[in-house]
């Protein structure tokens, strides 16, 4: 999580002293009845309030980093360029920053024309300078800055220095603006900074740092790097990864020393973004490949991904939400009261179902019943005499609210209207008042009849699913913000939801890898989906068995194409969703195949290198096997490969019988070892 609060640029002794008086009070002056703290380092709230007075701290609650990342809310990728060699490069690199950043800019104005946009991101340069920088080195700096871009406007520049004063560098004069207001000031385009700005600065629009900083200060950058991985409209643009990360240039550093900031990101620590996200030294940009058909990449978009279930998910909400959605794009119109109509007819045929139990449970509502103890202070003897009282309006209103939880509050509330219409005349005041009361009475004697509430989620739960697949492809058309929306409304469940793949515009990938000081360049491949300009892709597999594979499929009859499915939580990657204890986890098949068949269909095939060692192994084909029993018809083969005997065995998960030996089994070692394994 991101921090939320910024306590300005004063020391940190004197902030943790306004922290205390915010929550002490001070001068009269009471403090804050209730703190709540939203941090992603919270270290220093934890100190400040272990010295609050006549507190009560609940525990921390944790949120799931990796379902940071998957939300979109936090971008994908940090790219790093360094020099090759040694030298004087600041002069190159920020030629290099300044190009990204006007390409970043003119991607976001197209970004924004096709996706009618109301409002277009303006990405942000940082120049980050040592603690006592030369002004004439910025000066030069933003020299070249223009040089390089003559198009970008005059006095665009500003600075966050401790000075608070305009400055000098070179010839120009720099005023200074308040790091908080960075972010909203459009007009700034490239920022002038020190270290990590301030406490709790965030610029989602920050998209390009150059640091001149020494390879010493590792630290410092990768604290003003984790201020800059907020997505600037706090969600992931589908298949651009260049509209999906952040770009850092290091003139000062080497490749062992950026070795050193990768692992400090990579760690999630308290300035870096959390784990999940790629950190890329000096990658190369993948495209469409052109010699994939139209028909191979309907084929890709065709495929079911699944999104992570909720917990507690609401189906009920899950309804209210997408009947909002459907009706604000016109595609529904009157959705809202569509779907209160349909759930009012599911609870009144509830109230018929469970007509028995429904006439006790409202005399359980309209009545009190309880014990009088009296005591025989001289005979020294209790007797125990029962009472039955009628209920007010007070113990009403809590059964009927415990009930409208279960309902959700709106149908509740538009059900109980439903109710007293039926039967009384509005003009009527006090004859509809109480028809009002015996709606909240039956509502209240609904919720308390355990199988209604089943009943309940799963009738708005299919209605939901009903309407999502109707307009599916209408939602499809509309622009990615509003599919956005959907996206979400279909994760509200508590189930794993189909969503399609998007294909990928552009992606970045390393060329080199680097193992005890020594790179080596990876090997390429060709007929990948995503391609360099020679028709290439970069693929660094993980096992010599991953690389057989992949060779092997390459040889098959018919193959056209082959697809490294990102293990990145993006919507261009083919996501399976898989029971991990009470929670849901994600597997990413590492390879998708394509084949052109001899009547000219484009097939897919799913090929899953599968890891026997991880802990999670069997969890993870346990998901694929229960994905492979509702998506078959969707593949040719899903199979997953692993090693065993001292060759390489595959589980045909499209074989019934492999998957209930697949759910009964006790671990994977011993499936890819016995009877249901075929040699690959």
């Amino acid at each position: 999580m991101r921090r939320t609060a910024a306590w300005g640029t004063r020391s940190p002794g004197e902030a943790k002293t306004i922290v205390q008086r915010l929550i002490n009070g001070v001068g009269g002056v009471p403090g804050i009845p209730v703190v709540w703290g939203i941090s992603a380092t919270v270290d220093r709230f934890n100190k400040a309030m272990q010295g609050a007075q006549k507190r009560i701290t609940l525990p921390n609650v944790e949120v799931d980093s990796t379902k940071v990342q998957e939300s979109g809310l936090i971008k994908d990728t940090i790219i790093l360029d360094i020099p090759d060699e040694v030298g004087d490069f600041d002069t190159v690199l920020v030629r290099r920053a300044t190009d990204k950043l006007k390409a970043s800019t003119e991607a976001w104005a197209e970004y924004a024309k096709q996706q009618d946009e109301a409002h277009t991101v303006l990405p942000l340069m940082v120049l980050q300078v040592p603690n006592t920088p030369d002004p004439n080195d910025i000066g030069r700096a933003l020299d070249t800055i223009y040089q390089q871009w003559p198009d970008l406007p005059g006095g665009c520049v500003a600075h966050v220095f401790g000075e608070h004063t305009t400055q000098q560098f070179g010839n120009r004069n720099v005023p200074y603006i308040t790091p908080e207001r960075v972010q909203e000031s459009t007009w700034v385009r490239v920022l002038i900074a020190k270290d990590a700005i301030s406490t709790g600065w965030d610029c989602p629009r920050a998209e390009v740092m150059v640091s001149f900083r020494a390879a010493v200060d590792r630290t410092h950058i990768t604290q003003l790097l984790g201020r800059m991985v907020r997505s600037p409209l706090a969600r992931r643009i589908p298949g651009d990864d260049r509209l999906n990360s952040v770009d850092c240039l290091l003139p000062k550093f080497d490749v062992k020393t950026v070795g050193e900031v990768v692992d400090a990101l990579m760690k999630g620590d308290d300035t870096s973004p959390p784990p999940g996200g790629r950190v890329l030294i000096n990658p190369v940009e993948m495209k469409p490949n052109p010699a994939a058909s139209q028909a191979v990449w309907d084929k890709f978009e065709a495929l079911p991904s699944q999104t992570r279930p909720q917990r507690g998910a609401k189906p009920a909400k899950r309804l209210t939400s997408l009947a909002h959605e459907l009706a604000s794009d016109d595609i529904l119109p009157g959705a809202g009261k569509l779907a209160h109509a349909e759930m009012h007819k599911v609870l009144d045929a509830a109230q018929e179902k469970y007509k028995a139990q429904i006439v006790q449970k409202r005399s359980a509502v309209m009545t009190v019943d309880g014990k009088t103890v009296v005591a025989d202070l001289k005979g020294k003897t209790k007797t125990f005499d029962e009472f039955l009282e009628a209920a007010d309006m007070a113990v009403i209103d809590d059964a009927y609210r415990r009930a409208a939880r279960i309902f959700s509050p709106d149908i509740s509330r538009t059900y109980v209207d439903a109710l007293a219409y039926r039967v009384a005349d509005p003009e009527e005041a006090d004859e509809f008042e109480e028809a009002l009361v015996d709606g909240r009475v039956s509502v209240a004697a609904l919720g308390l009849v355990t199988e209604v509430q089943p009943y309940f989620d799963a009738e708005a739960d299919k209605l939901a699913k009903a309407w999502l697949e109707k307009y599916g492809a209408v939602i499809k058309g509309l622009s990615h913000d509003r599919q956005e929306s959907y996206r979400q409304i279909r994760e509200m469940s508590t189930e794993p939801q189909d969503v399609d793949l998007v294909k990928p515009e552009t992606r970045f990938e390393p060329t080199k890898a680097r193992e005890k000081d020594v790179e080596t360049a990876l090997p390429t491949y060709k007929s990948h989906l995503l391609c360099d300009a020679q028709g290439d892709y970069p693929a660094e597999l993980k096992s010599t068995w991953e690389v057989k594979v992949v060779e092997a499929e390459m040889r098959r009859e018919g193959f056209t194409f082959w697809y490294r499915n990102p293990q990145q939580p993006e919507q261009s990657s083919l996501g399976i969703a898989y029971p991990s204890g009470e929670q849901y986890g994600i597997v990413r098949p590492d390879f998708i195949f394509f084949a052109t068949q001899a009547d000219g269909t484009v097939v897919a095939d799913i090929v899953d290198p599968h890891g026997l060692h991880l802990a999670d192994a069997l969890p993870k084909l346990q998901g694929l096997a229960l994905y492979a029993e509702t998506h078959a018809k969707a593949y040719r083969r899903i199979e997953s490969v692993a090693e065993a005997l001292g060759k390489l065995r595959v589980l045909d998960l499209a074989n019934e019988n492999v998957r209930k030996g697949i759910a009964a089994a006790k671990d994977a070692a011993s499936l890819f070892s016995g009877a249901l394994a075929k040699d690959y």
